[in-house]
């Protein structure tokens, strides 16, 4: 009885222990990827400190503009923070930036959209900037909140015209958004370097960039934010819900792009009918540096776009 007693004690014993390495494993995956404070989203941050003469980002721009800020709570009860510019139409581009960035990172799509005599508004995604939350959802739960955004600024102007566009994780919560009921004012959708799903992406990145093995530390991930937070980041899937909206697209890649891979472009694409969609390839450039690197071709793009679904 004494052999079968420990048995079952180191048995017991060692279940313990690797319930506790598991979550040990879940808490710091979380810390590193997920969190507000996350350490993925500070070396992004500094990288693109680094490097921020490449993307031609004019911080000194938003000074020229009396911007105001507005603010929000969502159904969750977050603060969410966004920064609107009045312009003398009823067209509105709602802008919203990729991860670990904030509204500033956007200034090249704002003045493009101001010189086009459209109202803008800059959101803050949850746990980024000013805007509350613990986690990053990864576009997820952003596109519930983009909808809540799109009928606070009807409340304002219900003759809006609006587009939506996003930058890398922004451009995923845009196609993200579409899958939403949204008002017809809504016109189009605009999604630069867009990953098709959040936990395809992170493999990747674990694998390519990191070079760690996904497996088991992204399933660990991913159970543990289900578990804490209700989120699965296999559900944050743009192909999914843009195969329900019936809107138009422009999606835009660089074939380059050495962080949200260049594939990602067809996966998006081709959930939408020719129809309704166009394509531009930036030749050569990186992650979000399609409009850096292509310029006019670029916003020759977005003009197409606008001109033939924004009318």
């Amino acid at each position: 009885m004494k052999i079968a007693a420990i048995i079952i004690l180191c048995v017991c014993g060692a279940i313990l222990l690797l319930m506790a390495i598991y979550l040990l494993c879940g808490v710091i995956t979380f810390k590193l990827a997920l969190s507000r404070k996350s350490t993925v989203k500070r070396i992004v941050n500094k990288t693109m400190a680094k490097t921020i003469a490449n993307y031609k980002i004019d911080f000194c721009w938003w000074e020229k503009f009396d911007f105001e800020r507005l603010e929000i709570k969502n159904k969750e009860g977050l603060k969410l923070v966004g920064h609107f510019l009045k312009n003398p139409s009823d067209k509105l581009a709602i802008i919203v930036h990729g991860y670990g960035a904030d509204y500033r990172e956007m200034q090249q799509y704002a003045k493009f959209f101001v010189e086009k005599n459209y109202n803008i508004l800059c959101v803050e995604n949850r746990a980024h900037g000013e805007s509350e939350g613990k986690f990053i959802s990864m576009g997820w739960l952003d596109r519930l909140d983009l909808v809540e955004w799109i009928n606070a600024m009807l409340e304002r102007n219900q003759n809006y015209k609006i587009v939506l566009m996003g930058l890398s994780m922004g451009a995923s919560t845009v196609c993200m958004a579409s899958g939403e009921k949204l008002p017809t004012n809504v016109k189009g959708v605009i999604s630069d370097c867009g990953y098709a799903n959040a936990y395809e992406e992170f493999k990747y990145v674990f694998k390519k960039r990191a070079h760690v093995p996904s497996w088991p530390l992204l399933n660990i991930l991913n159970t543990y934010a289900k578990q804490m937070y209700g989120f699965d980041l296999k559900q944050a899937d743009a192909v999914k819900q843009i195969k329900k909206s019936n809107l138009p697209f422009l999606f835009i890649h660089g074939d380059k792009d050495n962080f949200v891979p260049y594939s990602n472009l067809k996966l998006l694409s081709d959930a939408v009918p020719e129809e309704r969609k166009m394509v531009f390839t930036s030749q050569g450039s990186d992650h979000a540096m399609s409009y850096p690197t292509s310029g006019l071709d670029y916003e020759k793009a977005m003009s197409r776009f606008l001109t033939k679904f924004i009318k």
